[in-house]
């Protein structure tokens, strides 16, 4: 009862062309024909978003108002002002460093803690 299905050998081969019609470039269609459109990859691609990006936008307390002050005076401008704030207290965070003695891996890791806190405060929203 079961269908037999024959395939002959002709039919799933394809013209493959020799080493001199692809040299001269006469066969180009069939070399064309005989690559892959798009070579698979065994990982899927990471999307841009994934990659980076604050894993709580939207969910701080404050990030409601970094939104509305975002949409009123412009994505630009926001991000200019954003760039001076969080220069101007990295320098904050700088000076206490110098004052209380803390060597350069101490205050890299107070930046850091205070990029944590902004961005689960919705500062970075």
């Amino acid at each position: 009862m079961a269908a037999a299905v024959s395939f002959s050998a002709a039919s799933r081969l394809r013209a493959l062309p020799t080493w001199s019609s692809s040299v001269s470039g006469d066969d180009h269609s069939a070399l064309a024909m005989s690559v892959p459109a798009r070579p698979r990859s065994a990982r899927p691609l990471r999307s841009p978003a994934r990659m980076m990006g604050n894993v709580n936008a939207g969910k701080g307390l404050f990030a409601p108002l970094v939104v509305v002050a975002r949409n009123i005076i412009g994505r630009k401008r926001f991000n200019q002002l954003r760039g001076k704030a969080i220069a101007l207290h990295s320098q904050v965070i700088t000076e206490f460093c110098k004052t209380i003695g803390a060597d350069s891996k101490q205050r890299q890791g107070l930046i850091r803690i205070a990029k944590k806190n902004g961005e689960k405060l919705g500062f970075l929203a």
